[in-house]
């Protein structure tokens, strides 16, 4: 095995007790199993969920698959890195360590026990969001030990609505968990629960409006059922709550993010966009769309979409006078979706009359929707272009590109 490793530089070779036994590559989180070999956590906990019972080294049975860190080779190990540093070699950082599961369930006992006092059970839903904050296997753990059941029931008693720190930190557990279907109905179906969540979208403090809105979003897309989607959405004080989260007037990264992924979310429920767009969504939306990060920007774009879809949505973008010119110069700058997006939204604008035709080409439409065309973009978008481009023929100039012979020759066709 040593004579088959590669060099990572010239003169430069990885000790091979540093290198994992299974994936060969030097291990950064070293760990001892039953048999006494060592391997780097990762590989052999993939060698492991796959089904393995056996120690890939010896062969011989893994009778107890405790993963105990192997502290003094992984400094080792991080020596060695800080020595070779100069062959472009990165220190390893220290690993943290997964929670103990026993931990965790006596935590979770801690602060569902009515019979704690406030403060204990504050104190370990602390520990317990600390844990949430260190890894997604942290997270992990706590959905198998029932965490999402256990703190939501917490949530909802009487004793933590009395108490906006208990609220405050069960949220920001909450909202990041991993949630099955079971657990989103379980939260969905029960009217009460829906209307409390609603009520703290009003929450004087931003973090819990913002944990509220995570929350409401991850049950929304993790229910099945449209009939309690649309229940949901027909709450008008949920569209006002994470409008708001959007509109909130301090930067604030999260709120961006989490406000337009709840706002699309009840987006997706065709008969109340309505509420979305008497809430004040676009306002929000147009006035935010250049502060979106891409992945942020293709669901504000999406949004917008979708929204232009009713008639109303339709009447409020076209009366807002950045709304073509933002749609326009966004085609081809963000990714192919957000082009898609911004191209359907742009069709059903100037299908509805000539003076949106003209701000489109007033705006330079037509060498984007011509550049997309021939682009590498996905076939729905350049549908959406040819169909847009038919429907401009008429609010062209004469001497535009659209009346040259360069676009009488070009691939736009009738869709």
């Amino acid at each position: 095995m040593p004579g088959s490793l590669q060099p990572l530089d010239v003169g430069l070779q990885i000790p091979y007790h540093f290198r994992c036994p299974v994936s060969l590559e030097l291990m950064t989180d070293p760990v001892i199993v039953g048999t006494g070999q060592t391997y780097d956590r990762l590989s052999i906990e993939s060698w492991i969920a796959t089904g393995n019972i056996t120690c890939p080294v010896t062969r011989l049975p893994l009778t107890d698959f405790t993963l105990i860190p192997n502290h003094t080779l992984r400094r080792l190990i991080q020596d060695w890195c800080v020595a070779n540093r100069s062959h472009g070699v990165e220190r390893i950082p220290t690993p943290k360590q997964p929670a103990d599961p026993i931990v965790v369930q006596s935590l979770l006992k801690q602060a569902s026990s009515m019979s704690n006092s406030r403060q204990a059970r504050l104190s370990a839903i602390r520990r317990l969001r600390g844990i949430v904050r260190e890894s997604e296997k942290n997270r992990l753990l706590i959905s198998t030990k029932k965490g999402f059941e256990i703190l939501l029931d917490v949530l909802f008693s009487e004793t933590s609505r009395n108490s906006s720190d208990l609220v405050h930190e069960l949220l920001s557990i909450l909202s990041v968990l991993p949630l099955s279907e079971t657990e989103c109905v379980s939260v969905s179906s029960v009217p009460d629960r829906i209307s409390y969540l609603i009520f703290l979208l009003s929450h004087s403090l931003i973090d819990v409006r913002v944990n509220t809105a995570a929350l409401l979003e991850n049950v929304i897309a993790g229910t099945s059922s449209s009939e309690l989607r649309a229940e949901i959405s027909s709450h008008d004080e949920i569209f006002d709550g994470v409008i708001g989260i959007l509109d909130y007037p301090i930067s604030y990264p999260r709120a961006l993010k989490v406000g337009i992924k709840a706002l699309f979310a009840l987006c997706i429920v065709k008969q109340h966009r309505h509420k979305a767009v008497e809430a004040g969504a676009v306002e929000a939306l147009i006035d935010r769309l250049p502060d979106f990060e891409k992945c942020d920007a293709e669901r504000a774009l999406a949004t917008v979409e979708l929204l232009c879809r009713i008639p109303a949505g339709c009447s409020a973008f076209a009366s807002h006078a950045l709304t073509v010119p933002l749609l326009v110069k966004v085609i081809l700058k963000i990714s192919d979706r957000a082009t898609e997006y911004a191209a359907g939204a742009l069709l059903s604008l100037c299908s509805t009359g000539e003076r949106l035709q003209v701000e489109a080409v007033a705006a330079g439409v037509w060498t984007q929707l011509l550049l997309l065309v021939q682009s590498d973009c996905t076939e729905r978008a350049k549908r959406k272009a040819q169909m847009l481009l038919k429907l401009l023929r008429n609010s062209c100039p004469e001497n535009s590109v659209m009346n040259s012979d360069y676009v009488a020759c070009s691939d736009v066709v009738p869709c």
